[in-house]
């Protein structure tokens, strides 16, 4: 699975198009998941927009486990691939 992940972080990058912002923070949630475990940091301040919004995104995938988070981040690429090219 490992292999499959690294495949698709490196995919995603070379995507057509950008994904849309809902994308990209299930992607960045996922990643984070997958690469570290829960997040067990203090929540950014009140004025860090994109801060929170990533915290949050991480924060949605607790309690998944670092190989389910992998399998699921490795389905959402596929999904992008076929939706924006590759």
């Amino acid at each position: 699975m490992a292999e499959a992940f690294e495949k698709a972080a490196e995919e995603v990058k070379v995507l057509k198009e950008k994904p849309n912002q809902s994308e990209m923070t299930d992607l960045y949630g996922l990643y984070k998941q997958a690469m570290k475990g829960d997040n067990d940091t203090e929540r950014p301040g009140f004025l860090d927009f994109v801060g929170k919004s990533k915290w949050d995104a991480w924060s949605s995938k607790k309690g998944l486990s670092k190989e389910k988070a992998m399998a699921e981040y490795v389905e959402l690429v596929e999904k992008l691939k076929l939706k924006y090219g590759i």
